[in-house]
């Protein structure tokens, strides 16, 4: 039995999540904690946003701004979500210094961007990680592969575009770029066409299902309830890539995916095609050690990677997963045990838990 998607049903499972009385009260002390979308807007906004109120049927919860982009929805201009919370002291501040990051060639020391916040280099470390969700190093990377994907998207040569970029040596970079950019430089400079991706789509008891592969592994598996929905995501994922006709060696890893959804018991043995940060994989390769049956914290995940104040950090990286049930991302659950953030709706991870536990 597939899931109900009625209204009812959704505004039901929306006021019974606790963040939907900091939605209605505008509730600023929870900015920063989540965001929430409006499938009908297409946007996501803070709790204490000042937009007329969504009807609950249409409001969907995310962990961040990130994991609500990933959904597929934008920032709301009127509270601006995927900028610091303003209600925070050293938001103002903290916001000025990412300018700076982004703006300078080469970037600053800590020390000169402790010095711009005019905070001692420990306390502003501390205070941006709490921010941010990253360090001000990790931010600083970012911002440098991001330029690297402008000026490879521009159509610079590889090395004119690191170096354009602040790479020192080109060896630093091609040591990462499969992570950070999910293939080799040249690859992603030809619009990722190389890449050769078998997909189909089943029904499962969780609603439809999209299973797709490169010749790696698995690189896609994603649920929902509407499959045209599913394989435009797909497409957007990968949007240079060359899609081929699933054949029947393909119907029967799809058939393993199902089987493992219904009977989670049976494991799942295939190849993943993973992409990601670094650290994005050190939080996948955590979730993966979880037990059929288990659940842990985001907090407990960020100890056992050995970075015990990046929860939020942690919580973004499951939310950036796409490869439902073959990364556990559905066995990490809040501290106190809540079910939330969970990109293919709380709903599904209830469900996906309950059959590993029953």
């Amino acid at each position: 039995m597939s899931i109900t998607t009625s209204k009812a049903e959704r505004a039901r499972v929306t006021q019974a999540d606790d963040r939907w009385a900091a939605v209605m009260s505008r509730n600023a002390a929870a900015d920063g904690d989540f965001v929430y979308s409006v499938r009908t807007t297409g946007v996501y906004c803070r709790p204490s946003c000042g937009a007329r109120l969504a009807r609950p049927e249409n409001v969907q919860f995310h962990e961040s701004s990130s994991a609500a982009r990933v959904a597929g929805f934008r920032p709301c201009k009127r509270c601006h979500p995927d900028q610091v919370a303003p209600a925070h002291p050293h938001a103002a501040t903290i916001a000025a210094v990412c300018r700076l990051i982004e703006q300078s060639d080469p970037l600053p020391s800590l020390i000169q961007m402790a010095a711009q916040a005019e905070l001692s280099p420990y306390h502003f470390h501390r205070v941006y990680k709490a921010l941010t969700g990253v360090t001000p190093r990790g931010y600083a990377q970012s911002q440098r592969e991001r330029r690297v994907r402008a000026g490879l998207g521009r159509g610079e040569q590889v090395t004119e575009a690191l170096y354009n970029a602040g790479f020192s040596s080109p060896s630093r970079f091609y040591a990462n770029a499969g992570k950070s950019l999910g293939m080799a430089p040249s690859r992603y400079r030809a619009g990722g066409k190389a890449e050769r991706i078998r997909h189909a789509i089943a029904r499962c008891a969780l609603g439809e299902i999209l299973v797709a592969a490169t010749d790696r592994g698995l690189c896609c598996i994603l649920m929902g309830d509407d499959a045209q929905a599913l394989e435009r995501e797909l497409c957007e994922t990968f949007a240079e890539a060359e899609f081929i006709e699933a054949d029947a060696s393909f119907a029967a890893v799809v058939a393993q995916v199902v089987t493992f959804i219904e009977e989670p018991s049976a494991g799942l043995d295939l190849p993943l095609d993973v992409r990601g940060t670094a650290f994005q994989r050190r939080v996948w390769q955590a979730l993966q050690e979880i037990p059929v049956g288990g659940t842990e914290s985001y907090g407990d995940i960020a100890r056992r990677i050995g970075s015990p104040k990046a929860v939020r950090a942690v919580a973004q990286a499951c939310a950036a997963n796409l490869l439902a049930v073959a990364i556990p991302c559905h066995r990490v659950v809040h501290a106190n045990g809540a079910l939330s953030g969970y990109r293919w709706g709380v709903e599904r991870k209830r469900r996906l838990l309950d059959r590993e536990t029953r």
